[in-house]
């Protein structure tokens, strides 16, 4: 089988993809636009830059030829194209069939709402895919306003492997650390954390909240924490390696996802935190409802409330035996519905089809 996969090669979701589909002895290529490339990741995975590197979707006509040529020459079993308000336009452009689409977030959510092009844009690259697949079912419902065509749900799992419990569960440690790890920017709700850290923190003075990663509003959320007077009690860990994930992950006593938008279709870090034992609190947006199981697994609160997500914290933290039974729970939850190697097989079968 061979596997030519579009979609932006610096994404960690595309490489994970890619690696999987090569340990499986699947002969994959990845075509990705210039400002797109990552010259480590092609290191591991065979990749080609088609197109020019021209502002906004020009370049996504420039790259049609160049793709068509590089199609015909590595004649692929299957093209999966990632996103489909660009990539997913490009592929249904180049006219390759079997074509595979794949929905993400914001390319379904939000860009066919933009006004009638863009709509006709999404209709028309779902109409050339032989596939369409979404990671979530609440995003399929989306998709399926602009397709009649069935969607197959494909979730986005994590590796067993590397996300798993700590051998003995530290529910014991008395002080309460409120952990995340997502980009710093308003759509995953950091400042409505930090806020309710601050309501949680005046009940719970020796707790400790962790924000990991990095973005634009980074300096904003530490002025938050700064007026807040929690400045001694929160750390800004900046971006974190990939392979440390899981570790910060395991110190955490409760993992919040407190997103705004519905563009968080799938929700991976709640799933690597359940995988992790963690107990997770996230907003009702999305795909994230659907990934955790309210009062089994995590507690739901609704978006933009930070009192709720303040009282959701002070309810695990109150007892010992909810955050053991949902961090249990959580674990179970993952590796009956969110194992990477079970859900990446699942992708595999779908291109089978087409042998």
């Amino acid at each position: 089988m061979r596997v030519a996969i579009l979609a932006p090669s610096k994404s960690i979701h595309t490489h994970k993809w890619a690696l999987y589909y090569k340990e499986k002895g699947i002969d994959v290529r990845i075509y990705t636009l210039p400002s797109h490339y990552s010259e480590k990741n092609a290191r591991e995975v065979e990749t080609e830059i088609i197109g020019k590197n021209f502002p906004g979707k020009i370049s996504y006509f420039t790259a049609i030829p160049q793709l068509k040529k590089k199609l015909k020459e590595f004649n692929p079993t299957v093209l999966h194209a990632h996103f489909v308000s660009s990539y997913g336009l490009i592929g249904a452009l180049s006219n390759f069939h079997p074509l595979v689409i794949s929905v993400w977030g914001k390319d379904i959510y939000d860009f066919p709402l933009k006004n009638k092009l863009s709509r006709k844009l999404i209709e028309f690259s779902l109409s050339k895919a032989d596939q369409i697949c979404s990671t979530s079912y609440v995003m399929a419902k989306v998709t399926s306003q602009y397709t009649d065509k069935k969607i197959e749900v494909t979730p986005f799992g994590v590796d067993l492997n590397k996300f798993y419990p700590n051998a003995e569960f530290d529910f014991e440690n008395t002080q309460i650390t409120i952990g995340t790890v997502k980009a710093l920017e308003d759509k995953y709700g950091i400042g409505d954390l930090i806020k309710a850290f601050h309501i949680f923190h005046q009940q719970y003075p020796n707790s400790k909240l962790v924000i990991a990663g990095d973005g634009p509003q980074k300096e904003e959320y530490i002025q938050l924490a700064s007026s807040l007077g929690i400045t001694n009690d929160t750390t800004f860990t900046g971006r974190i390696p990939n392979d440390e994930v899981a570790q910060l992950i395991r110190s955490f006593s409760v993992f919040a996802v407190p997103s705004t938008e519905d563009s968080e279709s799938f929700g991976v870090a709640a799933v690597e935190s359940m995988a992790c034992g963690v107990p997770v609190v996230v907003s009702n947006v999305g795909g994230l409802p659907e990934v955790v199981k309210d009062g089994v697994t995590g507690v739901v609160v609704d978006k933009k409330n930070f009192q709720m997500l303040a009282s959701a914290f002070v309810k695990l933290a109150d007892s010992l035996e909810l955050r053991k039974s949902m961090g249990t729970n959580g674990v179970q939850h993952v590796k009956k519905h969110y194992n990477w190697a079970n859900n990446a097989d699942q992708m595999i079968k779908l291109y089978d089809k087409y042998l």
